[in-house]
C-alpha cells in the first residue's frame, strides 16, 4: 500500500527544481532570489497549514462530557504526554468551569505543569486553587506539591551531570520550599504527605543553614565581623537543630571579639561550651 506523500515535500521539490532550471539560464542572477524568497515563503505557509490542522485534531468535539475529557487528561499524564494533558486539563476547565471535574483538574495540571518544566505556571495553578477551594481536602497535597516545585526548581540537565549542593541552588526558592512543607507539617500532621515534608524540611533546614554560614564565611575572610556575626545569628535564629549552629556560634565568638565586643563573645563562648564543649576548647587557650 502506498503511503501518502507530504506536501510540502512535493512543493519543496518542485521550487528546488525550477530555481536549478533557472540556474543555468543567464537571467538566474535576477530571479534566483525571488525564486528562493518564494520558497521559504511556501514552505512556511504549508508548515502554518499542517500545524492548524493538527490542532483541529486534537480538538474535542464540543460535546464530549467532562468525564470522558478527565479520563483521557488522566491517561495523557500516566503517560508521560503532559503536554497533551494540559491542554485536556484546559479544556476541561473552560467547558465545565463549575463542575467536580475542574476541581480536580486545576492540581493535577499544576502537576503536569511541574513535569513540563513549567515551575511558574504550576505555583500560579496551585495558588489559584488554594484561593479558590480554602475549605478544600486537597489543601495537604496542594502545598506539598507546591514545596516539591519550589524544591525542585533551578535543577537542570547540567546539574544530573554536574550534581550541585542544594545549598548553592536559588536560597530564595528553597526558603519558599521551607516554607511549604512547614505549612504541611503544622496544618495538616496527620496528612499522608507529613511524613516526607518533615523529613524533606529537615534536608533543607541543614542546607540552608549551611548557606548561611558560607556567607558569613565570606564576610570573616574580608574582615567584615559585624555582617559575620549577623549572619551567624540569623543560622541559630532560623535553623535550629542543623549541624550548622556550631559553627554559627563559633563565628559568633570569633566575630564579636574582633569587634571588641567581649561580653558578647564570653555570653557565645558559654553557650559553645555547654552544647559542644570539645569544639569550645580552642577558644580558652
Amino acid at each position: 500500500m502506498l503511503k501518502p506523500v507530504n506536501t510540502l515535500y512535493l512543493q519543496a521539490c518542485f521550487i528546488i527544481r525550477v530555481i536549478k532550471q533557472m540556474s543555468t539560464t543567464t537571467t538566474r542572477n535576477r530571479y534566483l532570489p525571488r525564486a528562493c524568497a518564494i520558497l521559504l515563503l511556501s514552505i512556511g505557509l504549508a508548515a502554518c497549514s499542517s500545524l492548524s490542522s493538527k490542532g483541529k485534531k486534537d480538538e474535542l468535539p464540543d460535546n464530549t462530557p467532562a468525564e470522558t475529557i478527565y479520563r483521557d487528561a488522566q491517561k495523557a499524564l500516566r503517560d508521560g504526554q503532559f503536554e497533551q494533558a494540559i491542554k485536556h486539563y484546559e479544556t476541561l476547565e473552560a467547558r465545565y468551569p463549575l463542575g467536580d471535574y475542574a476541581q480536580r483538574a486545576q492540581l493535577e495540571s499544576a502537576y503536569a505543569h511541574y513535569k513540563y518544566n513549567e515551575p511558574d505556571t504550576a505555583l500560579d495553578t496551585i495558588d489559584r486553587f488554594a484561593r479558590m477551594n480554602p475549605g478544600s481536602s486537597e489543601l495537604a497535597y496542594a502545598y506539598y506539591l507546591r514545596g516539591l516545585v519550589n524544591f525542585n526548581r533551578g535543577s537542570s540537565i547540567v546539574d544530573k551531570v554536574f550534581p550541585r549542593s542544594i545549598s548553592d541552588l536559588d536560597t530564595v526558592r528553597q526558603k519558599e520550599a521551607f516554607q511549604d512543607f512547614s505549612r504541611v507539617v503544622t496544618r495538616y500532621p496527620d496528612s499522608k504527605y507529613a511524613q516526607d515534608a518533615q523529613q524533606r524540611l529537615q534536608f533543607l533546614r541543614n542546607t540552608l543553614a549551611d548557606s548561611e554560614i558560607s556567607v558569613a564565611r565570606y564576610y570573616m575572610a574580608r574582615e567584615a565581623w559585624l555582617a559575620a556575626f549577623n549572619r551567624a545569628e540569623y543560622a541559630i535564629r532560623h535553623y535550629q537543630g542543623s549541624p550548622a549552629v556550631v559553627d554559627a556560634l563559633e563565628i559568633k565568638v570569633t566575630a564579636a571579639r574582633n569587634l571588641g565586643r567581649t561580653e558578647l563573645a564570653a555570653d557565645n563562648l558559654r553557650v559553645l561550651e555547654a552544647n559542644f564543649p570539645d569544639r569550645a576548647a580552642r577558644f580558652r587557650q
